[in-house]
């Protein structure tokens, strides 16, 4: 029997974004290549221990984890900006950031955003701040999509609760159960991650059913 493909043991490097609703944040990214493990949650504040329902002066912000052989974060950065409208003003719980984790990454960010500032002549609203503390999100907004299919998430051995922060395969089937990703990378993709034939069907029914469909949060 196949095992799902729960643990990736190789260096990672951590990238956070903020980009509104986390659930459509965490299934963008969680598809990517080369995206290892996502988790969400919230920062930029200086509330301790927020929650959802008492967030204070923090945002929905993703943290990821990928392999820097695999995805650069001029990559990741150019998913931020082709995932969200970032001259739309919004709340401060689904500002548009990017929050930086060294000189590096602030330098990138600023490159990026300088060229996107030549794309449009509306003024950018994203901000790009260093990383504060950030605070795990409640159990059942990690990897939400595919937590709404008790189904798969027992297919693959998985219950709500910290191994779905770390799991490789929530991550990914996170994103494919709404069609992130697309089928073709999906069908080149799924045989890395121990699925039994059934299961390997079920998510491809999703992928395709999806794929290009905008999510509502």
């Amino acid at each position: 029997m196949p095992s799902p493909l729960h643990e990736v043991k190789v260096s990672t490097k951590k990238a956070k974004f903020a980009i509104g609703c986390f659930w459509e944040t965490d299934a963008i990214y969680g598809a990517q290549k080369g995206v290892i493990r996502t988790r969400v949650g919230y920062t930029g504040g200086k509330k301790i221990d927020p929650t959802y329902k008492d967030l204070g002066d923090h945002t929905e912000t993703i943290e990821i984890e990928y392999d820097p052989s695999e995805v650069t974060y001029d990559e990741l950065l150019d998913t931020f900006w082709k995932s969200h409208d970032p001259t739309a003003k919004q709340t401060l719980q689904y500002s548009s950031i990017i929050f930086y984790h060294d000189a590096e990454q602030k330098a990138l960010a600023e490159k990026s955003l300088q060229e996107q500032s030549k794309k449009t002549s509306k003024p950018i609203q994203t901000k790009i701040l260093p990383i504060t503390t950030f605070y795990d999100a409640e159990d059942y907004h990690q990897k939400y999509r595919l937590q709404q299919h008790p189904i798969l998430m027992k297919a693959i051995n998985l219950e709500s609760g910290p191994k779905v922060k770390s799991s490789h395969v929530a991550a990914k089937l996170n994103g494919y159960v709404v069609g992130r990703g697309g089928v073709a990378q999906y069908d080149k993709e799924v045989k890395k991650f121990g699925l039994d034939e059934n299961t390997v069907k079920y998510v491809r029914d999703l992928v395709v059913k999806n794929e290009g469909r905008d999510l509502v949060c």
